[in-house]
């Protein structure tokens, strides 16, 4: 198997909810949710990947020579590199698949892991959403990361006991899903977070790390640091919950400044991410590491767990080719001066 081959696999089995685009930039799915597109005009969808785009990559190749290392520690573990699975769920919904949340999970944690990174993986009112990747989880013994919608805290406090009973490796909530409208559609109810309601989140979770995915903002970065958590998610829910919102990547340098650079909240970044070029222009902007969403999931039918393990090797070597074209040997060497942003 081939990547085109995957890519013409995962258009036949995914057609005609997502049409599997030479570019997943939300232009020909905008309004389709459920589905993959992005909320009313699809433009916040549209934004997250037009703007990452256009910030441009300097060009540096002066510098004497010492490799490029892509690896990273998170949770405690360490991994190759900095990019992860997002949470995605409702294949029926959202992509009118019959496949089970539990097979797909175990897709994506297989492939993940045989990159060397860890899915993070989803909820939904019906209950096999989330438990369903827990048994994954726990059956194939590979690092995950159970993301929980915002539901009221009587029903959120048992998903959060029952992940750390499967192993879980840390645990997220995506508070940006507040507005999702599948989750209404399935029957449930969500509800935002304040700080009280995270830092009992956090002490729920100890002694795994809790992170909240969800923050657009220097505020809500602060409250969120201000509970406690071990991690954010800079991210708009893929553009699914809020048109007119800014990308992600528009807004992760203000987040950055207002925690400060020895900040130990660690930053993810999701929306938009396609390529190891986009990773690498998520860090010089201010992220520790990205969620990608969409990719994974044409990855994910095209191929099965290998489709998954073959996209982010892909998307690794292009960080790698990245970092030897602009000076950087590690992580770290991702700096701010590295990328200019669109005017």
């Amino acid at each position: 198997m081939d990547y085109n081959e995957m890519l013409k696999t995962a258009r036949d089995l995914l057609a005609p909810k997502c049409r599997v685009c030479p570019v997943c930039d939300g232009r020909a799915c905008r309004g389709e949710v459920p589905g993959a597109g992005g909320k009313g005009s699809g433009d916040s969808f549209v934004r997250n990947v037009a703007y990452l785009r256009d910030v441009q990559i300097v060009l540096d190749t002066l510098y004497a020579e010492h490799g490029q290392d892509t690896s990273c520690e998170f949770f405690g573990r360490k991994f190759a590199l900095p990019a992860f699975p997002a949470p995605i769920g409702g294949m029926k919904m959202n992509y009118g698949s019959d496949i089970s949340e539990e097979a797909q999970a175990e897709r994506v944690l297989a492939g993940s892991a045989a990159a060397g990174s860890a899915a993070f993986t989803g909820d939904s009112p019906v209950r096999e959403a989330f438990y369903g990747p827990l048994e994954a989880m726990k059956r194939l013994g590979v690092p995950g990361v159970p993301t929980i919608k915002p539901w009221s805290l009587d029903l959120a406090l048992p998903r959060v006991q029952a992940a750390k009973e499967y192993g879980a490796t840390a645990i997220a909530m995506d508070v940006d899903a507040a507005g999702l409208v599948n989750v209404k559609l399935n029957g449930g109810t969500v509800y935002p977070k304040s700080v009280a309601d995270m830092k009992e989140l956090v002490a729920a979770c100890a002694p795994l790390p809790f992170i909240v995915k969800g923050v657009m903002s220097a505020k809500g970065a602060l409250k969120a640091a201000e509970a406690g958590v071990y991690g954010i998610v800079v991210s708009n829910h893929g553009g699914r919950v809020l048109d007119s919102s800014p990308a992600t990547a528009e807004v992760l340098p203000e987040i950055r400044a207002a925690l400060g650079e020895n900040s130990p909240v660690k930053i993810f970044m999701d929306g938009g991410i396609r390529t190891g070029l986009d990773v690498f222009k998520a860090i010089a902007l201010g992220a520790d590491a990205v969620l990608i969403g969409r990719p994974i999931i044409t990855a994910s039918f095209g191929g099965g767990a290998e489709g998954v393990e073959m996209y982010l090797k892909k998307v690794a070597a292009e960080l790698v080719a990245t970092m030897l074209m602009t000076g950087a040997s590690n992580l770290k060497e991702i700096t701010r001066d590295m990328v200019r942003l669109p005017k």
